[in-house]
């Protein structure tokens, strides 16, 4: 018990942190309770479970304040919430040493594309197939699907397998390579998290790895982290934004990277 007291303590931190820039948090969850000693695979499926239940609490917010565009959402999330189906049900092929390394490599990956430019980029109004023309209240952008669905698809599988919610890669892609405001990112993320890390979720859980001892009280935590860290979002500047999205996803990374280690 005195365990799960001190785990709930970072989980809810992590929530209230992670809910600011329109991430899921796994990728703190899952070395925190590995850390704790509970199994790699466990911890995944709990983690997806938190990430859920802490999506939905901050997508309220977003929705509320009109920064989630559906449409986009809905376009991107079906292959990553495919293939985090996938992800999680297979995720036992691998150890979990291998798992925590490819993890840290993506989220280097992920830290430094954002920390890359500060400005959102715009792309040219190219007008063949594939290219989406895109307008959301005052903002306008153009997603390549061409470029988009294929990244989402991967993310999907790649986070299921090591219970996150893919936040990581698909807020960089929809800022840098689609041109998608901050705030909105952030908020239409939040719906795309709620999905992804429901279908990982299911996956894991049909592999047999949920712990209720440790989901329902880190759930009910996370879900309260969830609604202060949308509020705040909503009052922080996006720069700031960018920024502590590279930073934090930069110390998950190096923070699983020593956990791997650790555990040997």
């Amino acid at each position: 018990m005195f365990r799960i007291i001190i785990v709930s303590f970072f989980i809810f931190i992590i929530a209230v942190l992670m809910s600011i820039v329109g991430r899921g948090g796994g990728n703190f969850y899952v070395p925190v309770m590995v850390a704790s000693g509970l199994a790699m695979h466990e911890a995944a499926t709990v983690a997806q479970f938190i990430l859920f239940c802490t999506a939905i609490s901050a997508l309220l917010i977003f929705q509320k304040n009109k920064t989630v565009d559906w449409k986009l959402a809905l376009v991107l999330d079906p292959p990553t919430d495919i293939m985090a189906f996938v992800g999680g049900y297979y995720a036992h092929l691998f150890s979990g040493d291998i798992l925590k390394f490819i993890f840290a490599f993506l989220l280097v990956i992920a830290g430094f594309f954002m920390l890359y430019s500060f400005k959102e980029k715009k792309l040219e109004s190219q007008r063949y197939f594939g290219f989406w023309h895109r307008k959301f209240g005052d903002n306008s952008y153009v997603v390549n699907l061409w470029f988009a669905i294929p990244i989402t698809a991967l993310t999907g599988l790649v986070a299921g397998m090591v219970g996150i919610s893919g936040g990581s890669f698909k807020i960089p892609l929809m800022v840098l390579a689609c041109g998608v405001p901050m705030r909105i990112a952030v908020g239409t993320s939040s719906a795309m998290i709620a999905v992804t890390a429901l279908m990982g979720f299911l996956g894991h859980t049909a592999a047999g790895d949920l712990n209720l001892y440790w989901a329902i009280p880190l759930i009910i935590i996370a879900i309260l982290g969830g609604l202060i860290g949308g509020k705040v979002s909503l009052k922080t500047k996006p720069g700031n934004l960018k920024r502590i999205f590279a930073y934090t996803t930069l110390i998950a990374a190096v923070f699983m990277i020593i956990n791997a280690f650790l555990s040997k």
